[in-house]
């Protein structure tokens, strides 16, 4: 046997290589706990999209109508000279709008927020952010329907306009006899009065008094004084004045329509005889009770609108006269009468002699005595 034969391998023994020996803190080992690397992004990604679609939430929110507007419209007024800061606020207040930071961004995005219009809007029910401010955008802004009836006075129209909130009354009677205004109507008077024409107009808060009382005088124009209307005065031997004059006095005096050519028939044949006019509503005028009856103290009234004192029309009209009594007065009723009287709370009774008229006086006296308190 050769010597240089190796020794058997020791039964038992590994034949593979033994592993290296690595430093402490070298290799890998389990995280115990720990988020697996690339987790953070993730983490972080979801975190920016809940706080992406919690403010989208809280946006959309946002351009909803409050509750109190989903109700019912609401009214709001913007003075002007007010930024888009000081709009969101009175628009929060009003509790039309919920968030004014979304006003005013949305203002701001439009390019809006420095052109917003001033006035009083009426925002509809369950107006979206959006809604709103291209309502104020447009400057479409709230309308008040003013109504002149027929034979109303201007201090009437002074009451009402003040009482909407539209006008002081103060400032309306001012304006109304201001010589300088009613001439640059060409209004050939010392008033308005009787030259405003009785119709609804749609008035917005903001107007000043002039423009709504030349909207009034303007109106009258169109509608009375025509070419035809001044000629027919002019063969009646009468202004446009003395015609607006006497139909406002027939106005006032007229309750049933088909009564008013006949009352302005008498009161024709009282002026051609040169008899006064005695007229109850142009005492009432002088007086300042417009659409009450005078007392027998205020027939006593030393003013050229008493017409139991002065002969002749008064200085001017009594009220606003509608289309119908100005014809009346053009076309009056070719009646003998001289004389009339209430015989109920709508007709008249009319009289030819002074005795007939007495006898009737008498009676609507003593109708009313009879009559039971209301």
């Amino acid at each position: 046997m050769s010597a240089d034969l190796e020794a058997p391998a020791e039964q038992g023994a590994d034949p593979r290589p033994p592993s290296p020996v690595l430093p402490v803190g070298q290799g890998s080992r389990p995280r115990l706990g720990g988020t697996p690397r690339g987790g953070w992004r993730w983490l972080l990604r979801g975190v920016v999209l809940g706080l992406v679609g919690a403010l989208a939430l809280e946006g959309y929110r946002a351009t909803l109508p409050p509750a109190a507007l989903q109700a019912g419209a609401r009214t709001v007024e913007i003075p002007a000279q007010q930024g888009v800061l000081q709009v969101a606020s009175l628009l929060a207040d009003a509790q039309v709008i919920r968030s004014r930071t979304a006003f005013v961004a949305l203002a701001m995005a439009r390019r809006s927020a420095r052109s917003l219009k001033a006035g009083e809007y009426e925002v509809p029910q369950g107006a979206s952010l959006f809604a709103t401010l291209e309502l104020l955008e447009s400057g479409k802004v709230k309308p008040h329907l003013v109504v002149i009836p027929e034979g109303s006075t201007v201090r009437e129209l002074a009451r009402r306009l003040q009482a909407d909130g539209l006008a002081s009354a103060e400032d309306v009677l001012r304006v109304a006899g201001n010589p300088f205004f009613v001439q640059t109507l060409g209004i050939e008077a010392e008033s308005v009065e009787g030259y405003l024409y009785p119709d609804t107009y749609q008035i917005t808060k903001g107007l000043r008094v002039e423009e709504i009382l030349g909207r009034m005088a303007h109106r009258f124009r169109e509608k009375v004084a025509t070419p035809e209307t001044l000629a027919r005065a002019q063969a009646r031997g009468l202004t446009l004045h003395e015609v607006v004059t006497l139909a406002s006095i027939v106005e006032r005096e007229a309750i049933l329509p088909q009564e008013r050519p006949v009352i302005a028939g008498v009161f024709w044949n009282r002026l051609r005889r040169d008899m006064p006019l005695q007229a109850d509503p142009t005492v009432a005028y002088a007086v300042g009770r417009d659409g009450r009856a005078p007392s027998r103290t205020d027939l006593l009234v030393d003013s050229p609108f008493n017409t139991y004192r002065y002969h002749g029309l008064p200085p001017g009209p009594i009220g606003n006269p509608g289309r119908d009594a100005i014809e009346s007065v053009l076309a009056p009723a070719s009646v003998p009468y001289l004389y009339f009287v209430a015989s109920d709370d709508h007709q008249h009774h009319f009289s030819t002699t002074l005795a007939e008229h007495l006898q009737a006086v008498a009676r609507y006296r003593q109708a009313r005595t009879r009559a039971p308190a209301s």
